[in-house]
């Protein structure tokens, strides 16, 4: 294992479980190992369900909510 690869994994495992899972399963998928679907729970279906909603209706967020969004978190 390269020293990247081990400074990754220190880094990662530092994390919580739930957020260890997703980057391992982004990790797998680059590797060419097919990942199971993710499963939504009924919120996250719909909270998926009336972003959708939105986005059919051209209710998108306006560029300064975005800079704001962004400059919120440094970037």
């Amino acid at each position: 294992m390269t020293r990247l690869m081990e400074q990754a994994i220190d880094t990662v495992s530092a994390l919580p479980d739930t957020v260890q899972d997703e980057l391992a399963r982004v990790l797998l998928q680059l590797a060419g190992v097919d990942q199971p679907s993710v499963v939504l729970d009924d919120a996250e279906a719909a909270s998926l369900d009336e972003s959708l909603s939105q986005a059919e209706r051209g209710e998108f967020a306006s560029e300064d909510a975005i800079r704001a969004i962004w400059a919120k978190h440094g970037l």
